[in-house]
C-alpha cells in the first residue's frame, strides 16, 4: 500500500543494479513505517507456527518479516 519495500535482489524492470547492491544475496532490505515493533520467536503450534501479540493489536494490520 503506502509502505515502501526496497528489494535489492530484484530491481524494478529497467533499473540498473550496481555490483555493491547485492552484498548479501540471502537477505533483502525492507523499509516499513509503523507505530510499534515487537521481536519474538515463532513457537510450534500443531503443524504450523504461532506468535502471540498484545490484545490491543487485535483488529489492526501487522506485517511479519522473517529475519533469520
Amino acid at each position: 500500500m503506502g509502505n515502501k519495500n526496497t528489494n535489492t535482489d530484484y530491481p524494478e524492470p529497467g533499473a540498473e543494479q550496481s555490483a555493491k547492491a547485492n552484498t548479501n544475496p540471502g537477505k533483502v532490505k525492507f523499509e516499513v513505517y509503523g507505530e510499534e515493533m515487537i521481536e519474538k520467536e515463532v513457537k510450534l503450534s500443531g503443524n504450523s507456527g504461532r506468535i502471540y501479540l498484545p490484545p490491543i493489536w487485535v483488529g489492526h494490520r501487522v506485517k511479519i518479516i522473517k529475519i533469520d
